[in-house]
């Protein structure tokens, strides 16, 4: 797995390359001690590795998670049963290339080497939906999928792709209506993860319309690791997650040069961001600050490795988009079994909440909610 083609906290990793190893095997001796039994509030579905984002299928129970690293795979989780199975590549990848809006897409993945990164579903018609999924792995490439869901589970047929300039790694993708896309790419080509660390500003969004070439960078959105990204309901604005400032920016689309409002320093690392059915941003990360493991202060104070694999309190927050102001979802001491959080996804009364490195997707009553 090449470090260089992961999200935030995976790219702390660049210098140690046989990490991520380690935290996963420590994943799996720790899931063959406990059998994935609840701690406190927090109860878990094992299994899943590695599922960095979540998204709900539009009026079913059905939760897609990514898995980003090698040997992982799209699943899909029921929320009813806590069980879950092998979306895709599955016994049988299925591939239909829409060439009319993705002809200049050199063809389907290989399923063989497929990462799942950051993942984006907009609703479409009669129990179907368009999934879009930051690809790593063979190539660089925000991947399409159509979701039928009409039948008793859901079906994902590979449909198009859209490649990333000159091969750079994204880290989050979101659509409008129209088709087209925006994509984060945290560390631009020859950037690194020390300079976004010190505030310098090493990627930002990217957009791509049917029938562009490609992807073009969105002048006025470079930020210190941009990472998650989310569109307003009205297509006006866009929000970023930039970990490396600790905020969430919001843009106007149509003059991003002068941003509209940010959220005030954020005391954890925020990585994925979505808009949920009430119209808040969420968003989720590692606490900056813990006795345990040490105060995120800069590249010259962390400790990359002990960063890794010391598990961390986390949180999982909610963001009034006009104020900018959050409440918290969900709070957690640092679990052993269960650290590197990533986002969360509310379903009914439940939040489900992802990780870059785990064997594990956790799942909790909202807190506030009985």
């Amino acid at each position: 797995l090449d470090m260089n083609r992961c999200d935030f906290s995976f790219s702390l990793t660049r210098a140690l390359p046989l990490l991520f190893l380690l935290v996963f095997v420590m994943a799996a001796a720790e899931a063959a001690e406990d059998e994935c039994g609840a701690v406190g509030d927090y109860n878990f579905i094992c299994g899943p590795i590695s599922a960095e984002d979540l998204v709900l299928v539009p009026d079913t129970k059905w939760i897609i998670a990514s898995g980003m690293t090698q040997e992982a795979s799209i699943t899909l989780i029921d929320s009813q049963q806590k069980s879950w199975t092998n979306l895709y590549p599955a016994d049988a990848p299925r591939a239909v290339q829409d060439m009319e809006t993705y002809g200049a897409c050199p063809g389907s993945p290989d399923p063989n080497n497929f990462i799942s990164h950051g993942l984006h579903l907009r609703a479409g018609k009669n129990g179907h939906s368009t999934l879009y999924v930051v690809g790593h792995g063979e190539r660089e490439a925000i991947e399409v999928f159509d979701v039928d869901a009409s039948g008793a589970q859901p079906v994902l047929t590979w449909t198009g792709c859209v490649m990333t300039p000159d091969g750079q790694a994204a880290n989050s993708v979101t659509s409008l209506s129209d088709g087209s896309l925006l994509a984060t790419i945290p560390l631009q080509t020859d950037r690194t993860i020390d300079e976004a660390l010190g505030g310098a500003l090493t990627g930002g969004a990217y957009q791509w319309s049917p029938g562009d070439d490609g992807f073009e960078m969105i002048k006025g959105t470079e930020l210190p690791y941009a990472n998650g990204i989310e569109v307003s309901a009205d297509e006006q604005e866009i929000y970023i997650a930039s970990s490396g400032g600790l905020k969430i920016i919001a843009y106007s689309l149509s003059n991003p040069a002068r941003q509209l409002r940010a959220t005030d320093l954020l005391t954890f690392i925020p990585d994925n961001l979505h808009m949920d059915s009430d119209g808040r941003l969420v968003t989720a990360g590692m606490l900056t600050e813990d006795p345990v493991c040490g105060n995120w202060g800069g590249p010259e104070a962390i400790d990359f490795e002990k960063f890794m694999t010391c598990n961390r309190p986390f949180v999982v927050v909610a963001i009034d988009p006009q104020t900018m102001e959050y409440t918290d979802l969900a709070t957690s001491a640092a679990i052993q079994q269960f650290s590197n959080i990533t986002m969360g996804l509310q379903v009914g009364d439940e939040i489900w909440i992802g990780t870059f490195a785990g064997d594990r997707v956790a799942y909790r009553t909202l807190e506030g909610v009985e």
